[in-house]
This record gives C-alpha cells, sequence and structure tokens, in this order.
C-alpha cells in the first residue's frame, strides 16, 4: 500500500509540474492591458486590445500601460521600460519614438500609430520564447522514478522463482517448515521483505522534502525537486543588473557646484523635486531631506517631460532638468563644462545666483560582493546579462567582482546568451527579477527569481524564488541543494546497501523474517533521520 501510494503520488506531481507550464505563460499576460483608446475621427472609443490593427491612431494616458507597440505622433512623456528591457531610467518619448507594448506611460498624454497587432507586440514574443524556452528543457529523471517500477517487478519474480528453485530443485518443504529446513514460502517472504525498495523509494522524496522546508525558513523557494537536483550542478550563475546586483533605486554620487552656495543647490532642487513624479526627482526630494533643505515658495510650475521643469519663486525663475533643457530655457549655466558622465543620471539646476549639478546612480547591493565572492570560491563563474548600457553595466561589474558583463541585450538576446553559457559546459543558473528576464529564466537551467521586488512573470517562471529579496539567500539555496544531492546519494547507498547484504544472507543462510524486518525497517527509519538533517542548515 506504501509503495501504491508514493508512485501514485509521484505521478500525480509530475502531472502537476507538466500542467503549469500554461498557468505561467498565462500569468504573464494578466498584468497587460485588456482595453485601450482608439482615436476614430477625432473621438476617443474604447477597444479590445484584440482588435487593434496597424494604423490605428492610439491614445495613451498617464500611469497606463501601453496596449501595442505603437510609434508616437503627438505629445511627450517617458515610459518605464525596466521590466521589458532592462533599462533603470524612465526612457523619453516623442513624436517619432517606438513605445512598447507593456511598458508604463510615466506622465503626459501620447498618441500614436499602431505598429503591429497584439499578438505581434513585444510583450506576446517574450511570451512566445517563454514557450519555446520551456520545450528546450529536459525533464527531470530521478534515480528512484527510473528504478522503482521495474525493480518491484523484479523483486516479484526473482521471489516466486526462489520459492519455486527452493521446493523443487532443494527440496525444502512448500509451507509448512519441518526440523531440517524452513518452507520455502517462508525464505521467500523472507527475501521479499529485505528486497523491499521503501527505503530506496523514500531515499530521494524524504530528502527533498527536508530541503524544500529548509529552504523556506530561510527565504528560499524551491518549486520541487528538479530544481533542488539541478541547482547543485550549476556551473554558471548569470545575473540581470537593475532590481538584482543593484537596488534598483537612483542614489547620490555627487553633487558639482558651479555657482552659488551647495546649500542653495540643494534646498532650489529639493522644491522643484516636488512638482514631480519622476523617479531621479524623488532621489533628489531624498537628499534635501537628509541635508535639511528649507522651503520655497514656487509657483507657476511648468513640466516638459523628458525634460525638466521650470517654476518661479518670487518672480525668479527655476529650472531642473537635463543640461540641454536648463540651457535653452534661458537660464545662466556660467560656462559650466559638461563632462560626460556615461554611467551615472545627471540632473541640472539652475536659478537666481544658482548653478548645480546632481550625479545619480542606482547603486550595487550591499551584500552582492561578498555573495558574488563565496560563489567564486566554490569554483562558480559569475556573467551579468542586462540590457542597459555598456558604460553602466562594466561600472557595475568592476563593483561587483563579475567574471564577465554582457550589455545592451534584448530579450532575445538574453535568452541566446543563456543558452551559450549552457553550451560551454555545465548547468546554468539565471537570477532576475522583470518581465524581460522571465524568457532567460526559462532558457536557463535554474531559474531563480528575486521574490520582494520581482514581477509576476519572473516569479511565476523561477524554479527558485529568493522570498526575503537578498542576494545572499542564493548561496544559502545553493549550498542547500548540494548537501540535498549529497544527502540523496547517502540514502540511496544505504538503501541498496542494505538490500544487496540482506537478500544475500537471505538468499544464503536463510536469515529469519523478524531480522529481515528489522534490517528493512531500520534502513527506512535511517533514511529518513539523514534526510532531516538538511533541517540544520551547515555552511559548506
Amino acid at each position: 500500500a506504501l509503495l501504491l501510494f508514493l508512485f501514485s503520488a509521484s505521478g500525480a506531481m509530475e502531472h502537476f509540474a507538466a500542467a503549469r507550464t500554461q498557468r505561467e505563460i498565462g500569468a504573464l499576460l494578466r498584468g497587460a492591458p485588456k482595453t485601450a483608446t482608439v482615436l476614430e475621427a477625432g473621438a476617443e472609443h474604447e477597444r479590445a486590445v484584440e482588435s487593434l490593427a496597424a494604423g490605428m491612431q492610439i491614445r495613451v494616458r498617464s500611469g497606463e500601460q501601453v496596449p501595442v507597440d505603437l510609434r508616437v505622433t503627438r505629445g511627450e512623456s517617458a515610459c518605464d521600460e525596466s521590466n521589458l528591457t532592462g533599462e533603470s531610467r524612465p526612457v523619453p518619448k516623442q513624436p517619432g519614438d517606438v513605445a512598447l507594448a507593456g511598458t508604463l506611460n510615466l506622465w503626459g498624454v501620447l498618441d500614436g500609430e499602431a505598429l503591429r497587432p497584439s499578438n505581434e507586440s513585444a510583450l506576446q514574443k517574450i511570451v512566445n520564447l517563454i514557450a519555446q524556452a520551456q520545450h528546450l528543457k529536459a525533464p527531470s529523471q530521478r534515480f528512484s522514478d527510473r528504478f522503482g517500477t521495474h525493480y518491484t517487478y523484479l523483486v516479484l519474480t526473482a521471489c516466486a522463482a526462489f520459492f519455486t528453485i527452493g521446493w523443487l530443485a532443494f527440496g525444502w518443504p512448500p509451507f509448512v517448515a519441518t526440523a531440517a529446513h524452513r518452507s520455502a514460502f517462508y525464505r521467500a517472504m523472507t527475501l521479499l521483505v529485505v528486497m523491499s525498495p521503501c527505503a530506496l523509494v523514500l531515499s530521494v522524496p524524504s530528502a527533498i522534502l527536508s530541503a524544500i522546508a529548509s529552504g523556506a525558513r530561510r527565504g528560499v523557494l524551491f518549486r520541487g525537486g528538479a530544481a533542488i537536483e539541478t541547482l547543485a550542478d550549476v556551473r554558471t550563475v548569470a545575473l540581470d543588473k537593475t532590481g538584482t546586483l543593484t537596488q534598483g533605486v537612483p542614489e547620490l554620487v555627487r553633487i558639482d557646484t558651479f555657482a552659488g552656495e551647495e546649500s542653495a543647490i540643494i534646498t532650489a532642487a529639493y522644491n522643484l523635486a516636488r512638482l514631480s513624479h519622476h523617479p531621479l526627482s524623488r532621489a533628489l526630494q531624498r537628499v534635501g531631506a537628509q541635508r535639511g533643505a528649507s522651503h520655497l515658495n514656487l509657483t507657476h510650475a511648468d513640466s516638459h517631460p523628458g525634460r525638466g521643469l521650470t517654476a518661479r519663486g518670487k518672480g525668479l525663475l527655476y529650472v531642473l532638468g537635463n543640461y540641454d533643457f536648463v540651457r535653452s530655457s534661458g537660464a545662466a549655466v556660467y560656462q559650466a563644462a559638461r563632462d560626460e558622465q556615461h554611467d551615472v543620471a545627471e540632473v541640472w539646476v539652475a536659478g537666481p545666483g544658482i548653478c548645480g549639478r546632481f550625479l545619480l546612480r542606482d547603486q550595487l547591493r550591499p551584500e552582492a560582493r561578498r555573495m558574488l565572492d563565496n560563489l567564486r570560491r566554490t569554483g562558480i563563474r559569475t556573467v551579468m546579462l542586462t540590457g542597459d548600457r555598456a558604460a553602466t553595466a562594466d561600472l557595475i561589474a568592476r563593483e561587483a567582482g563579475l567574471d564577465d558583463v554582457r550589455a545592451q541585450l534584448s530579450p532575445e538576446a538574453k535568452v541566446a546568451a543563456v543558452q551559450e553559457l549552457k553550451q560551454g559546459g555545465g548547468k546554468v543558473a539565471m537570477i532576475g527579477d522583470g518581465v524581460n528576464d522571465a524568457p532567460s529564466l526559462a532558457a536557463a537551467d535554474v531559474g531563480v527569481a528575486m521574490g520582494a521586488r520581482g514581477s509576476d512573470a519572473a516569479m511565476e517562471q523561477a524554479e527558485v524564488v529568493l522570498m526575503n529579496d537578498k542576494l545572499e539567500s542564493f548561496v544559502t539555496a545553493f549550498q542547500l541543494s548540494r548537501r540535498a544531492k549529497r544527502i540523496i546519494g547517502q540514502n540511496i547507498t544505504i538503501a541498496l546497501g542494505t538490500v544487496v547484504a540482506m537478500a544475500i544472507l537471505a538468499l544464503v543462510r536463510g536469515i529469519p523474517l523478524s531480522l529481515g524486518v528489522v534490517a528493512h525497517e531500520g534502513s527506512t527509519v535511517l533514511v529518513v533521520l539523514n534526510s532531516l538533517r538538511l533541517l540544520v542548515l551547515r555552511r559548506d
């Protein structure tokens, strides 16, 4: 009965894993807009996204997702493409630019011409990539799955043959023992008991369940035993940049003062930033709050999406934005030299008697370097795959101590990079957090998602989820998987060793049935107890 239950449960889990693919792909599309605003003869009409065709005029308001890939024909704004392309900064959009389906319009109203139907959009392409990558994965073949069912038939056949040979060839009494011999049936039943594969069948799932429970207590979610087994064999770890290696929040690098006092520059930037919802403006607000910036009564605020904003205080002009906007607004920039800062975002501020520049950069996670050093000590190669610019990626790679970096990658290019790493030898794990990472998570041998800030698509696609959003948890998961693999090997050795030793004794010497029961149950208990050691995580 126990064997039947274990085999049935194993089959049910395999069926569940196979059916999960379609649910994961469906989860990717659930966040996409269902309707879009179509402009016809100057009037607005709500249409289902599925009905949109190339050439239609689409309007996207502030805070809405772009329904289909479109070319902007009117309006200025910026789109958050971080989940789709890996770009950490809002991307300005003006007439002539392409806005991709699934990206978020941060402010302003954009009118545009649909470039292609929704089923051919960038978002749909990512969904298709996930499906294709799933087919590239070989199913996990556990030892007990390959061996258990055939072994059961082998044992039953061997016991029947042992009974027949003992009775007919050696003259043992068939069912009732005599003073000289135990019955053939008794000895066959003893052989059946000692060769029963209960310990063998439990050797894998008991360790897997213990590893899953241990991981859950430490903020690591394993999506089944295949993830644990494969992660233990990983030789290369690929990581996304934005939100994975970095914090995903711009931080101040430095302030350059070209005119006026730094405190006055901070105060002006702080008060102007309060008039904007731009991510960089939020960073400036944090700087102002930390430096004790005073309040300015600013009026007549005028926002210029993708460039900056202006306001007036006591009738005097204050400007915040990029260099070209500040210079073109008429504000005095005092011949300040503008050296290119490719690895940072720069925000200029100018006003009466002041001019300065804030350099902001997405910062490396505090634990990233320590986590990568731990992996390197175990012989793991680390590679960063990002859609961000090469200069920014190279700087982060140097700070983190990565072995390799590949920048400006589209989702398709990330998948190709993962497949290339797999061809280089050894298993590959991919760690990411955005929609753009989902195809590469699927293409990797093991996909790992950051749980706290990761997108639903990444978490649904990943085999391992770091629920506490700490990179160091990956080291925990890796160490746990390696211990689990070793313990599975030990369990199989214990189970098979007991079976072989007791079977030989049963065949040659005819051991008592009670001894066979003790050996059988003892090996089963020993396997379970050995697996429970995984509940206490030890640093490798």
